[in-house]
């Protein structure tokens, strides 16, 4: 999952109100229930410490959401009276509000709320070019048009010899056509870096585009079935059939993700004959190479236990430590107390890593349960170790 839009709330010192509010309820007619969950959510936050302003910035924008909202759930945080991110969530959190008040921004739920999915390239293809659109956890955007050649593009039922010269014209103005709408969505992924391409349409021009697309962009493109413009009551449903199989393939690319870095995972746990490791898990780990900045991507199983461990944290996201009286050899004098998933989340963002959130819904058959062990492990930008000593394991790094 790319976190890259949580900056704004990583750039900033807390402490932090986080919120998870259910929004799939609200209606013109739910007034009375919805001031009654928003003052909830004030009271938990006083509850727990919230300085006054604060708790008003987040009661007012609670009161604010529409009572149509267009998604299930809606995350706030908010600092110094201000709420600073408040991103819609594709699932809504159970068991009513959830407001925590913490040093750092409450973030672990987003792996599971939000739409983890990676953003799709849609390319609507005819004989003459394509329409481009951008699918993602944003919704949906236009991203141009491809203008090809527009003639001569239709054949002729006659076979004699000047037809049949016409029809090789039409044949190289589809294969110059579809040469080109290959070169600009190489340049439009490169772009917009969408992970999932999807080819929709004209089923013989979409077959040349792909066949057209460089090597590496065969695991990420996908033909559609459907897509094709049909009249009237038939576009609906097309339409309907052509957003199934996006959501698919975006979904197919996520499963598929996950089980490659699980694999690498696995493999990265066992120590080569040198005594070096390519992945790490458990907290003192994980400690040690974010503040290395060694992590290449962070894994979280939702339901580890190690996610809620105390760890100490400064204002710097390489400023973490297992002890507190680490703290000091790391610039900071007063630190406090925060999860170790919100602290890793914090380096993992800064860092540029990737987020992926792993369980038996992302595990491929065979993968052994319980990994990483904890529920946090991470696979590391290089190896780190030597011959390791006696009793020692691949997945654990040495205290630093």
């Amino acid at each position: 999952m790319e976190l890259g839009f949580l900056s704004p709330i990583f750039d900033r010192p807390g402490p932090w109100a986080s919120v998870y509010f259910d929004t799939s309820w609200l209606t013109e007619d739910a007034a009375a229930r919805h001031e009654l969950a928003a003052r909830e959510v004030h009271d938990l936050l006083k509850s727990q410490g919230a300085d006054e302003r604060t708790r008003k910035a987040v009661y007012d924008a609670l009161m604010a959401l529409p009572r149509s909202s267009a998604s299930p759930g809606r995350a706030l945080f908010a600092t110094a009276g201000e709420v600073v991110l408040d991103p819609a969530l594709a699932r809504a959190p159970s068991g009513g509000p959830h407001a925590t008040w913490g040093p750092l921004p409450h973030t672990a739920p987003l792996l599971e709320l939000m739409d983890t999915a990676p953003t799709c390239l849609l390319a609507r293809i005819d004989r003459t070019g394509a329409d481009l659109e951008l699918r993602g956890s944003f919704g949906r955007r236009e991203a141009g048009q491809i203008q090809g050649e527009d003639w001569p593009v239709h054949r002729t039922p006659n076979a004699d010899w000047s037809e049949r010269r016409f029809q090789n014209a039409v044949e190289n103005t589809w294969e110059h056509n579809a040469a080109l709408i290959a070169e600009s969505l190489r340049a439009q992924q490169a772009e917009t870096g969408a992970q999932v391409l999807v080819l929709a349409g004209d089923t013989r021009e979409c077959h040349a585009v792909h066949d057209r697309l460089a090597p590496d962009f065969h695991g990420m493109a996908v033909i559609a079935e459907h897509g094709v413009r049909a009249p009237g009551r038939n576009a609906a449903a097309g339409e309907e059939k052509l957003e199934k199989e996006v959501e698919e393939a975006r979904a197919s690319y996520v499963h598929r993700h996950a089980a490659e870095v699980m694999e690498r995972f696995q493999a990265g746990r066992v120590p080569t004959d040198d005594g070096r490791v390519g992945a790490a898990e458990g907290v003192p780990a994980l400690v040690d190479a974010a503040r290395e900045h060694r992590i290449s991507a962070l894994l979280v199983r939702p339901d580890g236990p190690d996610l809620h461990r105390e760890v100490w944290v400064g204002d710097g996201p390489d400023q973490v430590s297992v002890r507190r009286t680490d703290m000091q050899y790391l610039g900071e004098t007063r630190p406090v107390s925060a999860r170790a998933d919100d602290a890793l989340l914090r380096s993992a963002v800064a860092t540029g890593a990737e987020v992926i959130s792993v369980g038996p819904l992302t595990e491929e058959p065979g993968t052994p349960e319980g990994l990483p062990v904890g529920g946090l492990g991470a696979l590391l930008r290089w190896p780190y170790g030597g011959p390791p000593a006696e009793g020692a394991t691949g997945g654990s790094a040495p205290a630093g």
